[in-house]
Order: structure tokens, then C-alpha cells, then sequence
């Protein structure tokens, strides 16, 4: 039976949007941040040459979110007051829609298992900080497009989602601070 963390809370959205910008702030003030998965694979998968990057094996680089997600999760029970992360688990699903692959059953239980707080924060897209660079390769349209699968999957996934407003940085912290510290 799935059971919600409350204190666990994710901000997902399209690549782009100040995601890590935002929860790199929100960190500096002392909360606890899981950083996301994508990046992270990225950079060690391109240092070793390996095969699990969305690029060369999407599916691969699938299943090294889903262990590192899963990893993070288990990671959050140690810490108390809120947890913050870089996307999750649902993302995941989102993902391999987007890239018109199959999700495998393991992946779409662990969406349904592992649940975050009911509450999901989404940065919706943002033409004006938008940039590419050596780990996001993806465009504008496939960032607007990552955005929809994701309120699509969070939406069907059962969870409420808090658009972030279009606003500097301080400003977003403010606003998901109101929500995550009431």
C-alpha cells in the first residue's frame, strides 16, 4: 500500500526553468535538497564514456534515474523537517512518455509506491532563462514539451501541482517556503 511523505516534496518542470537555480537557494537557507538524477547521470556517464546517457541508451539512462531516485528517497527518511527534490520518481514515467518508450511495470509501481507529498511544485516554462549547455542538449520546444508530460503524469499520479510563478529567484523561494514550512 502506497504511503505519502508529507515532508518529502518535489519541484519538477521542463529543462530550464530555474528548477535547480531555486532549490540551490532554498538549500543555502538550510533545507535539505536531493539533487536530480538527469544531470548528475549525465556528467558521470559522459566522464566514463558510458552508455546510460538519454543520448545513447534513453531506456538505460531510464533505469540509472530510477536507482538513484529510489536511493535519494530512502536517503530522505534520515532527515527531518522538509526534503526537497529535484524532480522524483514520477518523473521518470514523464520521461519515457515524452520519448515514446514503453515504462516498464517496476517503474510505474515505484511511482505508485514511493510517494512524495500530495502537494508538487511546477516551474512552468521560461523562454527568457532558458539556455543549453554540455548536459541539457534539449531545445525550448522539447523543454514545453517535458513540461506537459509532466503535469500529465503528476496529474494521473494522483498529485496537486503548484505552478511557480515566473519570478526571481528570492521571490519563488518565498513562495514555496509559505507552502512547505505552514
Amino acid at each position: 500500500m502506497p504511503q505519502e511523505k508529507t515532508n518529502r516534496y518535489i519541484l519538477t518542470g521542463g529543462p530550464g526553468a530555474g528548477k535547480t537555480t531555486l532549490l540551490g537557494h532554498l538549500g543555502g537557507q538550510g533545507i535539505a535538497v536531493m539533487p536530480e538524477a538527469g544531470r548528475s547521470i549525465i556528467r558521470m556517464q559522459s566522464q566514463i564514456d558510458g552508455q546510460a546517457l538519454p543520448w545513447r541508451d534513453r531506456a538505460l539512462f531510464a533505469e540509472q534515474m530510477l536507482a538513484w531516485e529510489l536511493r535519494s528517497y530512502e536517503a530522505a527518511a534520515s532527515l527531518s523537517g522538509p526534503v526537497l527534490f529535484d524532480r522524483g520518481l514520477p518523473d521518470i514515467v514523464g520521461y519515457l512518455r515524452l520519448e515514446g518508450l514503453g515504462v516498464p511495470a517496476h517503474i510505474s509501481r515505484a511511482a505508485q509506491a514511493f510517494r512524495y507529498n500530495p502537494s508538487v511544485f511546477i516551474a512552468p516554462p521560461w523562454p527568457e532563462i532558458f539556455v543549453q549547455d554540455a548536459e541539457r542538449r534539449q531545445d525550448l520546444e522539447t523543454a514545453e514539451r517535458t513540461y506537459e508530460a509532466m503535469v500529465s503524469t503528476y496529474r494521473e499520479l494522483g498529485y496537486a501541482l503548484i505552478e511557480l510563478p515566473r519570478a526571481p529567484v528570492g521571490e519563488r523561494a518565498s513562495f514555496m517556503n509559505a507552502r512547505i514550512s505552514g
